[in-house]
């Protein structure tokens, strides 16, 4: 908890100072105290349920979170190309990828509790698994949602390490993936022009533009490029300590986009150095560790899955978002976890947090165990001293 107020408090100050020069922006700093506040009434809510209980409607939390990714593409919005948002009422955005990460880091934990075996079976356990992560893969990539999209992959090979994989069968998909990768990079690099005339026909010649800024730099347009340039620019120029706070010229004259969601980073990286990006690696590292040994000390194998994933999903979109924006990865749509501005994804964070307390509060309780009579507490909390 002392984390994500740590975090909280990061997150307000770099929205701010992105935002002071731009008056369309200059109140998400405000927005994002309201999300904040919301998110640890969510959080603290959960604190009163026992994780097993929610855990049972996971197959119908997957089927609602599909669902909503098939209906985005005839009711959905675009923002940034990507036609993956629902614009409710107030103007708040809700984007169902994110809520769908959690939602397969459930339903795969439910369906390994429900096999109860030693090692998984390729046919039985990996591949029935792997059919239920390339449903919202497939839809949530056509959106397109590069980021997110990999991340249910990330989300999908910790689960099967988490519930005892094959060593065997580990090295093999491994093997496979170095080929499959290798392979696409070199034919996307041979055929470049071919696979270019060919999305353009089809008026999708976007979706190169972030490839091209990697792996063919020489060829991708500046439009395509200016993005990368500019964050690995205004890192670069914070050196060891940094401009200063609201002294950053590359966030304060906005030649990044975005600084306030996905480019948050920048801000960091110029206003305070690397002294600034090391002590928000460190918190990062802090929160999953603390993830990691609750998952050690727990006795519930399904709550170590799901501690496995939601570490997964946070150490990934990490990774992503900080990569992109020192040019080792692809630019993509995904944020900085507790810090970026936006509801969504820090609702979702905070209930993924929430679910690490509850199977730490409800290890040792099980379903059968709560006894919710009205003549006295649920046994669950007075096992828990609430």
């Amino acid at each position: 908890m002392l984390l994500l107020f740590i975090l909280m408090i990061i997150s307000i100050f770099c929205i701010y100072s992105a935002t002071q020069t731009q008056p369309d922006y200059s109140q998400s700093y405000i927005k994002m105290m309201y999300y904040y506040g919301f998110g640890f009434i969510v959080l603290f809510i959960m604190l009163f349920f026992n994780y097993k209980l929610l855990l049972r409607f996971s197959p119908m939390y997957y089927f609602i979170g599909v669902g909503l990714l098939v209906l985005l593409f005839f009711k959905g919005d675009t923002i940034n190309n990507a036609q993956g948002w629902f614009i409710l009422p107030g103007g708040i955005g809700f984007q169902p990828a994110e809520f769908c990460k959690l939602i397969l880091i459930l339903f795969l934990s439910y369906f390994l509790s429900k096999r109860k075996v030693e090692t998984l079976s390729v046919f039985k356990e990996i591949l029935p698994m792997g059919i239920i992560t390339l449903v919202p893969f497939l839809l949530v990539l056509m959106q397109p949602d590069l980021g997110n999209s990999i991340a249910y992959l990330v989300i999908f090979i910790v689960v099967c390490w988490f519930g005892h994989m094959n060593y065997k069968h580990a090295w093999i998909g491994l093997v496979i993936m170095i080929i499959v990768s290798g392979s696409s990079i070199w034919s996307y690099i041979q055929y470049h022009a071919e696979i270019k005339e060919f999305m353009a026909s089809k008026h999708k010649e976007y979706w190169l533009d972030r490839i091209d800024a990697v792996l063919l730099p020489e060829l991708a347009s500046e439009k395509a490029t200016y993005h990368m340039k500019k964050s690995v620019t205004a890192i670069g120029s914070g050196s060891l300590e940094g401009d200063g706070y609201l002294h950053g010229t590359s966030v304060q004259s906005g030649q990044v986009p975005y600084t306030y969601a996905d480019s948050i980073f920048v801000v960091i990286g110029e206003e305070f150095g690397f002294i600034g990006a090391s002590v928000l690696l460190f918190l990062y590292f802090v929160l999953i560790y603390r993830m990691i040994t609750i998952a050690l000390s727990i006795r519930s194998q399904t709550g170590i899955y799901i501690i496995g994933g939601i570490s997964a999903m946070f150490l990934f979109q990490v990774f992503e978002n900080i990569g992109m924006l020192i040019g080792i990865m692809p630019i993509t749509g995904i944020t900085l976890p507790f810090i970026s501005y936006g509801g969504t994804s820090l609702l979702i964070n905070m209930v993924s947090i929430g679910f690490v307390l509850s199977i730490k509060i409800y290890d040792d309780i099980d379903i059968d165990d709560i006894d919710v009579s009205y003549d006295r507490k649920p046994y669950s909390m007075v096992q828990t001293g609430i």
